[in-house]
């Protein structure tokens, strides 16, 4: 009796998880994610903007950003690292734009492709920064929250 109670328990929790995981609306998910990531890049950037793009992540986010953050590992506080590290560079750009090029979905995994276009002011005394590069963001998605993100360019 208990083999086949568990049995039952394992079917159903499995079908529930995947229900779950039908009623995430990836798309949805990604082009919301991608507006508000561009929102904190723009000029005129807020920590409104800031905290709805932190509403993505899941608090023990991990991030990796080659070659300048190489550790995607998740700590407790990933998401108040990077509220800590963004908040130093909102508004540094003069000008920022990005284009959607591709989506793309996994089970748990969202790929990003965009084009950046920005220019940048990083120290007074240095001239302006001008640079255009083709971005692929991967997201790794936990209950609905961003648990890992992964930057190529």
């Amino acid at each position: 009796m208990k083999e086949l109670l568990s049995i039952t328990a394992g079917i159903f929790l499995g079908y529930t998880l995947q229900a779950g995981a039908e009623d995430f609306d990836q798309e949805n998910f990604a082009l919301n994610y991608f507006e508000a990531w561009t929102a904190t890049q723009s000029p005129h950037a807020t920590k409104e903007d800031l905290e709805h793009y932190l509403s993505f992540l899941a608090e023990d986010v991990g991030h990796e950003h080659i070659p300048y953050d190489t550790d995607d590992t998740r700590y407790p506080d990933g998401k108040e690292s990077m509220r800590e590290g963004m908040t130093r560079y909102l508004g540094v750009h003069i000008e920022y734009h990005a284009k959607l090029i591709a989506l793309t979905y996994g089970l748990n995994a969202v790929a990003i492709q965009f084009e950046v276009s920005k220019k940048a002011i990083r120290d007074p005394d240095q001239p302006i920064v001008s640079i255009t590069y083709n971005s692929l963001e991967l997201l790794e998605i936990e209950n609905g929250k961003v648990s890992v993100i992964r930057k190529y360019h």
